[in-house]
């Protein structure tokens, strides 16, 4: 089992955790859960021995091997596949082994036997099929891919390499629809401990049977899916929220007589047992109010329809087009959705929409008034580390006031504290708010 002991953990003299305590049984598959910024990816750094802690300690089981995906595969010219095969470091290590001992030869065939290594290719190639690489895709090297696609490779080998606890950050963050779906029948048969942070309501209900919530930098570990979690949450808060007006209601009760007695001689024994009473009370905290996260979108200007018509168009990047004879009206009440494998070309068409590619036959009309948004699977990648919030905004909207400008972060839930703290210590979802704020406030949106 992994067992988290009374742990405290601080940056920068911010407490993350605080004498923070759970458990989670071998073999289980767990959603980790909490507002962005809290600690969740931190904690994944202290199991995997990043970080060391304050205060407590991580037990893990013997000899277990931990593994996530801290970064994507290597730009290298080695192939998908034998990329992924790599990740099984046991089996490269015996497969290298030239031994001409026969006692060696022998150990190293059995191992070999009981790890099942020969049929490691075709359980390689499944996965990587799985996450939407194609036989021919798996035969080519990682330097052909973009980041992104390159996280799916990384995520692929620490899939194949199947570790005793597999901790994954927000796994389905590169993966489309399809990829979201496997990933999600794959966990869910997973033989080894899993702890995934996600902000997939889907997945955390289909793939998980149990729940890890950080919060107050303290950690609670509940039984059941996502909303088995948020139904046993919500009603232990209404206990706890009605223990507590009810012990607010007796202290007032018992306050008053005191202030009331305790100068009259006749009640000033009943007056001091009451004091008694008061200071044995242990106080029960009300639960606080959970703060609620709008997102504020600034209001387009009235445009005639359609706002952007497409008629035989057809788009590449220099050779074969990607997409042809293509016919789409968008209207500015239009709420699209844009589905399809891997491959197919959703990208593409979102950037000739956007005006990042033209059109290499047909016809692209858009409104003269009309301003795109555009935020790009990996945009987050673009952002400058040692910029704050607030210094991204102002390259932009260098004709607004600080205070706008703060108010327009605040707007997508980056809060005072967020604002002016570089980008490399904010958390992925707090990265991908500020991405969000740059869209919709560039000249162009």
């Amino acid at each position: 089992m992994l067992k988290i002991q009374d742990i405290t953990y601080a940056i920068d003299g911010r407490r993350l955790f605080e004498n923070a305590s759970a458990t989670i049984p071998t073999g289980h598959k767990v959603g980790f859960v909490g507002p962005n910024g809290t600690g969740k990816t931190t904690l994944f750094r202290i199991i995997r021995g990043e970080l060391a802690l304050e205060g407590g300690e991580i037990e893990l089981p013997r000899r277990a091997k931990i593994g996530g995906v801290a970064q994507e595969a290597p730009a290298n010219d080695l192939s998908l596949l034998e990329t992924v095969l790599a990740a099984d470091i046991e089996r490269a290590t015996l497969l290298a082994d030239t031994s001409q001992e026969p006692n060696r030869i022998a150990e190293v065939q059995t191992r070999l036997a009981d790890i099942d290594a020969w049929s490691a290719e075709g359980r390689a190639s499944a996965i990587l099929k799985g996450l939407g690489f194609d036989e021919a895709a798996q035969k080519r090297p990682c330097a052909d891919f973009s980041g992104g696609w390159r996280m799916r490779v990384a995520l692929a080998a620490v899939l194949f390499s199947a570790p005793d606890i597999l901790l994954l950050d927000e796994p389905t963050n590169y993966l489309d629809l399809e990829g979201t779906i496997w990933l999600e029948s794959f966990l869910a048969r997973y033989p080894h401990t899993v702890v995934v942070i996600s902000h997939d309501r889907d997945l955390l209900n289909r793939a998980v049977g149990g729940i890890l919530h950080l919060e107050n930098k303290q950690l609670t570990f509940y039984q059941g899916n996502y909303d088995t979690f948020a139904k046993t949450r919500a009603a232990k808060r209404a206990v706890q929220a009605a223990a507590a007006k009810k012990q607010t209601a007796q202290r007032d009760h018992l306050q008053s007589f005191v202030d009331r007695f305790k100068a009259k001689a006749s009640k000033a024994k009943q007056a001091q047992s009451r004091v008694k009473a008061l200071e044995r009370m242990e106080l029960i905290t009300p639960p606080e109010e959970v703060a609620k996260r709008v997102f504020t979108f600034p209001q387009p200007e009235e445009l005639s329809p359609p706002i952007v018509a497409i008629e035989n168009g057809a788009v590449g990047y220099g050779g074969p087009d990607i997409l042809s004879q293509l016919e789409l009206r968008i209207d500015q009440d239009d709420r699209i959705a844009l589905l399809g494998k891997n491959g197919e070309g959703k990208s593409t068409l979102a950037k000739l929409i956007s005006d990042r590619l033209k059109t290499s036959s047909g016809r692209l009309v858009t409104h003269n008034k009309l301003r795109i948004g555009y935020f790009a699977q990996h945009q987050v990648d673009e952002l400058q580390l040692d910029e704050t919030p607030l210094q991204h905004l102002q390259s932009e909207r260098p004709d607004h006031s600080p205070a706008r400008l703060r108010a327009m972060l605040a707007g997508f839930g980056l809060g005072p504290d967020q604002v002016d703290t570089v980008v490399g210590r904010l958390s992925g979802g707090q990265k991908a708010r500020l991405s969000h704020v740059l869209c919709i406030s560039e000249p162009r949106c």
